[in-house]
This record gives structure tokens, C-alpha cells and sequence, in this order.
């Protein structure tokens, strides 16, 4: 676990220029996951070909998650390595690496409703909040979700 995929030439354009297969620098991603106001502080990032590399330690596994998607979904990064981002152990606990996340890359003709159908089973389509909920700031609207976006989608209880 701590590598994610993600799609190289869709996402959140930084900077300014033509050249959209090139990877962002590790400065605009760094800023791009701080605008987001997650808690990522003493996140670093790196930055090798393609590959956003993430370090550093995060308050909880719904941050660690929203990090990853939030530097992924940038156009240029095709891949996201986590192994050195870990979350705080909980007090009086020893620290514990982050859980395997579940993501969902959107496809061309996806909506939340379809993405919880699918991710949760049929019939639980209302489910679809759960997801938008999960991935704000990231995501402002449940309608402007793209082809090759990467989601979280959070467990619920059966």
C-alpha cells in the first residue's frame, strides 16, 4: 500500500503555461493541499517525474485519504506515494500506518448516485452525500465530478 494511480492528463491545472504533461512542482502542490485547509501542515511533498510523493504525519485517515486525492487530482501527477505519510496514533496508542482507502475514479456518463449504486450496492444511491461529503473541499458541488477524477469513497454501516 502507498501508491495510488491517478490520471495524468486530467485534473486541477496549476500554474501557468502550455505544457500539460509536465508535472507540477513540488511548491504548487504543496499549496494546492494547503488551500484546501485539511490539516496538512507537517505534510511535505516531493515531486520525481509524475509522481507526487507525500511525507510526513496527518491527524486522522480521512485526512491521510483527502491529501492523496487532493494532490492526485492534479493534471500532470500520474501517481501518488503515500508509504511515508502517516497518521497520528491516537493518545495512550502507538502509531499505526493508514488503511488501505477505497477510491473510485470516475467514468464518462458517472454521477454520485450511480458511484454509490456501484460502491455500496443497488438500491443505497442516496448513499451518494456520504461520497460528496468525503470529499469536500476538494469536490464544491455534487454535479462537478469529471472522467478520471479520483474519489474517496468512505465505509458506512450496513
Amino acid at each position: 500500500m502507498g501508491m495510488f494511480d491517478f490520471v495524468k492528463s486530467v485534473g486541477k491545472k496549476l500554474g501557468i503555461g502550455d505544457d500539460e504533461e509536465a508535472a507540477p512542482t513540488a511548491d504548487t502542490l504543496k499549496k494546492e493541499l494547503d488551500s484546501h485547509k485539511l490539516g496538512t501542515d507537517g505534510v511535505q511533498v516531493d515531486v520525481q517525474g509524475d509522481t507526487a510523493v507525500l511525507k510526513g504525519e496527518v491527524k486522522d485517515q480521512s485526512i491521510f485519504e483527502k491529501a492523496v486525492i487532493a494532490v492526485g487530482n492534479t493534471l500532470g501527477v500520474s501517481k501518488v506515494q503515500a508509504d511515508e505519510l502517516q497518521v497520528a496514533p491516537e493518545p495512550g496508542k502507538a502509531a499505526a500506518p493508514a488503511k488501505e482507502p477505497t477510491f473510485y475514479t470516475v467514468k464518462k456518463g458517472d454521477n454520485l448516485w450511480k458511484i454509490a449504486e456501484k460502491s455500496y450496492g443497488k438500491g443505497k444511491g442516496a448513499k451518494n452525500t456520504v461520497i460528496f461529503e468525503a470529499n469536500k473541499p476538494m469536490l464544491t458541488h455534487p454535479d462537478k465530478i469529471y472522467p478520471g477524477q479520483v474519489l474517496r469513497i468512505p465505509a458506512i454501516d450496513a
